[in-house]
Formats: structure tokens, C-alpha cells, sequence
């Protein structure tokens, strides 16, 4: 099963394989870039294009597999976690899931996809479950599940993007000093036109928040600094055909905003909450190796701060540019957790 991340900006794809001793492989991965516009807001606005860029992304990964996990933005999903009894069957649950929902989405059950996970033991009562209950309008799941229809693929899972990301940061974080046992992490993925931020402790996600800053300021400021269309801007800044004087008057200023809103956002989470400390920053998405963000990061914040490759540790197939995928690689986070799904059904 193929994990497929589909943002405003890129279609990412990865493959994986796993041992008997649990090790992954890197079968397959690929990026397909998408013009501004065709998706938005979670939404595909331009199908046929967007079901174009799909099938290229997989003929560019030269993978051969139809089965595929996709997610939606945590911004059109609902979810809660409740607790219910222990001991329910399936059926029981089921009616009693649909009850709680009741109370929480602003929707009429008919309208929504919902499901439901047993995330473990309550923590209050030995009598109790903790389930997490997850909901979205019907037509945002018919959307993704067209997407992949169209192009030949057959959709085995909806995730949320945050949730598949999570998983893949858990791999990387357990490869941190101490295996990350008692760190408190904060993952900034940082996209072309928003940031999630995620802080983890242990197994607890303790705080979550998106923000709109991304790649797309960059983009915008070399198009007034040089007069290029954002299209020509976009282009240059990708291939790297940028004027002499660009790290100083454009990429120098954007690192320092950039970091100036981690720090913001660290605040706030500082405030909102009865956490003080962070013990790592990481960082994902496309705009996370930008040169010199890191170490920005790191100084504005005095939190040790890296860019996350989701494949360290794993073996690489050899139908895999392994040069690209390194370059690339902080922008394949999502998908790669939801390849991970196959894993784990």
C-alpha cells in the first residue's frame, strides 16, 4: 500500500517494505509538483489536473502498487476522544459512538464519514476505554476517493494528515539521544502556505495548532524583489537560478521571519498551557531546508532544532534516487506515515 500526500503545492508518494524483524525499506517515493490553485484549502479545485499530476507521480516512482492511503487536513475533520465502557461489542460501541457524536459535529450523521478507534485503557477507571471518534463531510471523503479512482488506484485508507504525520515523527523521535523517552518535541511542518505545529510528549500529543506562514512568503518576496512573476519566482527559486545578491536581500530576511513565528508560536504555547520546556524542535514539510532555518531556529529559541528525514534508519530500494529522496526528504513526513499504515491495519 502506497502513501499519497496531496497538499496545496506537491503530490508526495512513498512505498515501503518491512522485514520479519521490523526493519522498512524505501521501496518507492516520488514528488509531483501542482500550479497554484489546483488545491486549496484541503480541496481539489481542479481535478483533471490534479488527476494528471497523480498519475505522473506514479509513473515517475516506477511503483506497480494500487492500493493506497490518503488523509485529509485536520481542518475538515472533527475529532474527540471519549471514554465508554469496557467490554462493549462491536455493534454496542458502534451505537453508543454514534450517540457521543451526536453532541459534538455541528452535522447531521448523514452528512458526515465517521470512525471510530479504541485507543487503549481509560486513565481514570480500569472499567473504561478511551476512543477516539473522527468525522468529516461526506463529500471531502468522495473527493479523495475519486482522486485515486481516476487514476487507477484503489483508496484502503483515510487518515488525517496530522494523525499519519505523527506516526512517522514517532519513528524519528525514537532515534533521538535516549530513544526520546521523556522529551518534549515539537514538530513544525512547514508548507507552502501553512504550519502545523504539533508537541509531543511520550506517546501524548499535548498541543496542536496550524499557522499560516510558509514557503509561499519566500516565493512572494523574490517576485517583488526581482520583479518576476510568482510562476517565474517559483521556477528560480526551485532550480536554484537565483541573483548573486539573494541570500542576503531576500532568503536571509525570510529565515529570520520564519524563525521569529516558531519562536512566537513556542510562546504561545508556553502561555496556553502548564508546559515551559521543549526539548527538541523539528522540523518537516518543503520549506523545512531552507538553508540556514535550523540554526535560526536554534538561536532564536535556544531549543536544539534539526531537519527530520522520515527514512533514517531504513534501507533504501535501489529504484529510488537516493541523492533526490535526501533533498527531499523532510517533505515526505505524511506520506511516509501513511505508508505506514499498512503496517498497522
Amino acid at each position: 500500500m502506497m502513501g499519497l500526500d496531496i497538499s496545496a503545492s506537491s503530490i508526495k508518494l512513498v512505498e515501503l517494505a518491512q522485514d520479519r524483524a521490523g526493519s522498512f525499506t524505501l521501496e518507492h517515493c516520488g514528488i509531483e509538483l501542482l500550479a497554484r490553485g489546483w488545491v486549496g484549502d484541503g480541496n481539489i479545485e481542479k481535478f483533471d489536473e490534479v488527476v494528471g499530476a497523480l498519475r505522473r507521480v506514479i509513473g515517475k516512482s516506477a511503483s506497480k502498487t494500487r492500493d493506497v492511503a490518503m488523509a485529509l487536513p485536520a481542518s475538515v475533520v472533527i475529532s474527540k476522544k471519549i471514554i465508554l465502557p469496557s467490554g462493549l461489542s462491536e455493534r454496542e460501541m458502534e451505537v453508543q459512538v454514534e450517540s457521543e457524536a451526536n453532541q459534538y459535529i455541528p452535522f447531521s450523521l448523514d452528512e458526515v464519514s465517521l470512525d471510530f478507534c479504541v485507543m487503549g485503557p481509560g486513565v481514570s477507571s480500569p472499567g473504561e476505554v478511551e476512543v477516539m471518534i473522527s468525522a468529516s463531510r461526506k463529500e471531502k471523503v468522495a473527493d479523495r476517493q475519486a482522486l485515486a479512482e481516476a487514476a487507477g488506484l484503489h483508496p484502503v485508507v483515510l487518515d488525517v494528515e496530522s494523525y499519519a504525520s505523527r506516526l512517522a515523527a514517532e519513528r524519528v523521535i525514537r532515534l533521538l539521544p535516549g530513544g526520546g523517552v521523556g522529551l518534549v518535541i515539537a514538530l513544525f511542518e512547514i508548507g507552502a502556505v501553512a504550519c502545523g505545529m504539533q508537541v509531543l510528549h511520550g506517546d501524548d500529543l499535548i498541543y496542536e495548532r496550524e499557522q499560516i506562514f510558509g514557503g509561499a512568503q519566500l516565493t512572494q518576496m523574490l517576485a517583488q524583489q526581482y520583479g518576476f512573476t510568482l510562476e517565474e519566482a517559483e521556477s528560480k527559486k526551485r532550480s536554484g537560478e537565483l541573483p548573486g545578491d539573494y541570500g542576503l536581500t531576500v532568503l536571509k530576511p525570510f529565515v529570520e521571519s520564519l524563525a521569529q513565528e516558531v519562536e512566537r508560536a513556542l510562546g504561545f504555547f508556553f502561555t496556553s498551557t502548564l508546559h515551559h520546556r521543549v526539548d527538541y524542535i523539528l522540523l518537516a514539510g518543503g520549506t523545512a531546508s531552507v538553508a540556514g532555518l535550523a540554526k535560526a531556529i536554534t538561536r532564536h529559541t535556544s531549543v536544539a532544532c534539526q531537519v527530520v528525514n522520515p527514512f533514517n534508519g531504513m534501507r533504501v530500494g535501489r529504484r529510488v534516487r537516493e541523492k533526490t529522496m535526501l533533498r527531499e526528504a523532510p517533505s515526505y513526513l505524511t506520506a511516509c506515515g501513511l505508508a505506514m499504515r499498512r503496517f498497522l491495519r
